[in-house]
């Protein structure tokens, strides 16, 4: 083992330097990964200090500048190879310097092996002083940097100003405003730290209902970051302005617009343009470079929550493990990043279809019932007219089917479960809230035209 090279890709370090010395943003990209230990070779290492030097004094840096603050930092090197870094360039930086700091932590792993092998052959340290510092050291790796310790009074104070809030009959909502009046008074709105699925067959509107949030939250001032694995940023903006609109996504996308069509946009535009979604169409390959890019997203835009579609897509990096143990970890690590950062999160999820009753159950969440435990609040969709049913179950039966959609919170953390009917703009794939459930001879009564805008 003394002999042994620790774990490292001088390779992959060339790349990563060479594309910081090559794109200006790359640094930006990557700055919440990377640390001078990612890099083993003593050159690299040098030769990122010197980046992040030159970055922080608010100058580019390229190889003038880099190449001036090593010489200052009376770092010795070969100019001829640092030039030469410049041709080792990649568009996909952040996922290069994801695997930097993975083989860091390896590095460190070993260092704490050998810490453990030299005190099981002596006495000189008390076992439990031992223990506990490898322990420490283990956690350390995976740990944020941000942690807050609260006593008891603490929560209690906490607690009660919850409780002062509440007695308020001018109380303002704790969580993020979802636009669904039942949601908000029985959630509270969405809550930083919690995980919240939803969850529906095929083609119900999971990514339809979760963008609807999105974008109420986001006129409520809230910022959020979008990751989909099968829609690219502007299908989704598409979709965003066809719900302000009323012009459907697929005619903003792939038709001649007419001059009417044109002026809704155009109105829609005025509406939205500044309100603050982000989409990272870099970071939806596996779960790792989403974490990754949430983090970035919390620390440059302060970002209130993510959306993720879907989990049963996701590349979770895993091996030897079947799909239930796969979706169970992705869910218990989205969920740590929510607690983590205090953020909400919307995770999507299919459920396995049921011919004989399509109506949405907890128990057809598709791969894993893990995911109904990590989950804090689970989200359902059903639209009857979708399958040509006539009525929605029991408690909604005399419920119009048409344009309409059951949102059933059918696990909730602290909160417990309800039911209602909202509507749905199929063309727009909207949904929007209600100030009555419509009876099926009954026309819909919208709560006010800002929800439905056409």
């Amino acid at each position: 083992m003394e002999d042994r090279i620790p774990i490292n890709d001088k390779e992959c370090e060339d790349i990563v330097i060479g594309s910081l010395l090559s794109d200006r943003n790359a640094l930006s990209d990557v700055r919440d990964i990377l640390t001078e230990d990612c890099f083993f070779d003593s050159f690299n290492r040098a030769a990122y200090r010197a980046i992040v030097t030159v970055a922080d004094r608010g100058k580019t840096a390229d190889i003038i500048s880099v190449k001036a603050e090593l010489e200052a930092s009376h770092v010795q090197f070969d100019i001829v190879k640092l030039v030469s870094l410049t041709d080792k360039y990649t568009l996909d930086t952040r996922q290069y310097a994801m695997r930097l700091k993975e083989l860091s932590s390896r590095r460190r792993l070993t260092t704490i092996a050998q810490y453990l092998l030299i005190n099981s052959y002596s006495e000189e340290n008390a076992i439990e002083e031992v223990t506990q510092k490898a322990s420490d050291d283990i956690t350390s790796l995976f740990s944020s940097d941000v942690s807050e310790i609260m006593r008891l009074h603490d929560g209690i104070e906490k607690v009660n100003m919850i409780i002062n809030a509440n007695l308020s009959h001018d109380k303002e909502l704790v969580g993020t405003p979802t636009g669904f009046g039942e949601l908000d008074r029985k959630m509270g709105g969405l809550q930083g730290s919690d995980l919240n699925i939803i969850a529906a067959e095929s083609s119900q509107g999971k990514t339809s209902l979760a963008l609807s949030i999105v974008l109420n939250a986001a006129k409520a001032g809230k910022r959020t970051a979008i990751y989909s694995m099968e829609m690219k940023a502007e299908q989704l903006t598409a979709r965003i302005m066809a719900m302000e609109s009323g012009v459907s996504s697929s005619s903003i996308l792939y038709s001649q617009l007419d001059g009417g069509q044109l002026k809704k946009i155009d109105e829609s535009i005025n509406k939205i343009e500044n309100l603050d979604i982000f989409f990272d169409d870099r970071s939806t390959s596996n779960i790792d470079a989403i974490l990754s890019s949430i983090r970035y997203m919390k620390r440059k835009y302060n970002i209130d929550g993510a959306v993720v579609d879907y989990l049963q897509i996701l590349n979770v990096n895993m091996k030897n493990v079947n799909k239930e143990q796969a979706m169970g970890d992705v869910t218990r690590r989205l969920k740590n990043i929510a607690k983590e950062l205090d953020i909400w999160v919307i995770a999507l999820s299919q459920l396995s279809r049921c011919r004989e009753d399509p109506a949405p159950t907890l128990a057809r969440l598709r791969d894993s019932g893990q995911i109904v435990e990590a989950a804090d609040n689970v989200i359902l969709i059903y639209r009857p007219e979708f399958y040509g049913k006539l009525s929605y179950p029991s408690d909604f039966s005399n419920a119009s089917v048409n344009g309409t959609a059951m949102i059933h919170l059918a696990k909730g953390r602290n909160v417990g479960t309800t039911k209602f009917i909202c509507g749905f703009n199929a063309p727009t794939t909207l949904f929007y809230d209600m100030q009555n459930t419509p009876t099926k001879p009954e026309q819909l009564n919208i709560t006010s035209v800002e929800n439905v805008p056409f």
